[in-house]
């Protein structure tokens, strides 16, 4: 199956699952409700392992986040059009999984009218507004992202099932330690497609989709993977 088809159906797996869990979570007269941030975390890291085991399952590179294909193109594993291609797909696959869990929870939608809080299971946002404390605290968790990623699979841009349970793992671990601050989106395409899907959807009582904030969670990924490679490979050099 062609690569940016398997970015775009692993991506939508992945927020599906994702705001699944958010709206599972936060969503009035849900089983899961107020269920905490264990659930948001573990639910994350297995909506990973499902998305990149798919990809690579159909014969993709499971990406399904424009930081780590920028970490790829930095290192000369994807040329600048391939790029192109599956950062476009993985936010298409990113805003259909947002509506897919909408769909899921419409009434849900409907009944909830906190609109901050409608907002929160599709895009995050930080826990102390501090835009430049925000910017390097998901920096941060961009950096440590890509770069265990980096050493998970030095050689290729390819995942395969164990090192699609690793990398859920580690957005796990990442979640639990780091997300308090932004919500660890760790991928652009994670954030602005559901932000996106927000904006467009008729959510009852919904407000505003924060567009001001949208950018850093953004930039941020970006930021966190450029360097991660620097370091990876000035320690390899």
């Amino acid at each position: 199956m062609n690569t940016i088809l398997t970015e775009f159906i692993g991506t939508a797996l992945l927020i599906f699952l994702g705001c699944g869990v958010n709206a599972n979570n936060t969503l009035q007269r849900t089983h899961g409700k107020n269920t905490g941030w264990l659930l948001i975390t573990l639910g994350w890291g297995l909506a990973v392992f499902v998305g990149v085991y798919v990809s690579v399952h159909l014969g993709g590179n499971g990406h399904l986040n424009p930081a780590v294909s920028v970490a790829m193109l930095m290192m000369n594993k994807l040329t600048p059009l391939l790029f192109w291609q599956y950062a476009l797909a993985q936010l298409a696959g990113a805003f259909t999984g947002a509506v897919l869990a909408w769909l899921s929870y419409r009434d849900h939608f409907n009944e909830h009218l906190n609109a901050e809080e409608q907002l929160g299971v599709f895009a995050t946002g930080a826990g102390i507004q501090n835009n430049a404390q925000n910017l390097i605290s998901e920096t941060l968790a961009s950096f440590a992202f890509v770069f265990a990623i980096l050493c998970i699979q030095p050689a290729t841009t390819s995942m395969g099932s164990l090192d699609a349970l690793t990398v859920a793992l580690l957005v796990m671990s990442i979640g639990m330690s780091l997300g308090g601050t932004t919500g660890y989106p760790l991928n652009p395409a994670r954030d602005l497609g559901p932000r996106i899907a927000h904006a467009i959807l008729p959510i009852k009582g919904k407000g505003k989709s924060n567009w001001s904030y949208a950018w850093l969670p953004v930039a941020a990924p970006v930021l966190g993977a450029a360097l991660a490679v620097l370091l990876y490979q000035l320690l390899l050099a």
